[in-house]
This record gives C-alpha cells, structure tokens and sequence, in this order.
C-alpha cells in the first residue's frame, strides 16, 4: 500500500518562491521513480518534473531553470523547489510515481501566484 501526501503550497507573488513536500509510505519509494504533476483549471494534468531513485533529474521546458526536484531516500520524501514563480504556474501540485498510478493520487496541494 502506498500514500502519497503532498504539502507546502499557498498564496505567492510572482517572483516568489514555495517549497513543496510529498511524503511518501510503502517500501517501493526508494526504487520508483517519482514525479510532480499540476493540474491547473480546464487544463489536463502535466508532468512538472520527476527524478529517478538515484537522483537523475528531468523538467518539462515551462519550468526549467526554476524548479528543482529532489528526494530524500532515507525519509521517503520529495521535494519541489519553485523559484521565480509566474501566474501561470497556478494549479493543484501532485505527486506520483513515474509513470503515474492511479490508485497513488493524493488530494495535492494548491499552489496560487498572484498579485
């Protein structure tokens, strides 16, 4: 059984920054490959970044240079870091494995970027 439990999202200004936390249980963390996701309104939801059990790192191009995934093997968690945030990153954040599973999505965690 696993539990994905996502937190650190809020109200930002453009330009801000947000560090986003995603707790994970069961024993297949430290060997899965693990991604954020967002879902904004009328929009599907995207892969934002993912990062493999031995750190190996990859961005969709709309965050590149801003956002960095990381993970902790030892507490079963991954992070998101969100600098320079833009409206248009607005949205619900998930996090999953890689490819995603759908028994695994959790109630994300709402992240807004405004003025």
């Amino acid at each position: 059984q696993v539990r994905l439990v996502e937190s650190g999202g809020g109200l930002v200004q453009p330009g801000g920054s947000l560090r986003l936390t995603c707790a994970a249980s069961g024993s297949l963390f430290r060997v899965s490959v693990m991604g954020w996701y967002r879902q904004a309104p009328g929009n599907q939801r995207e892969v934002v970044a993912t990062i493999t059990s031995g750190g190996g790192t990859n961005y969709a191009d709309s965050v590149k240079g801003r956002f960095t995934i990381s993970r902790d093997n030892a507490k079963n968690t991954v992070y998101l870091q969100m600098d320079s945030l833009k409206p248009e990153d607005t949205a619900v954040y998930y996090c999953n494995v890689r490819p995603a599973f759908q028994g695994y999505w959790g109630q994300g965690t709402q992240v807004t970027v405004s003025s």
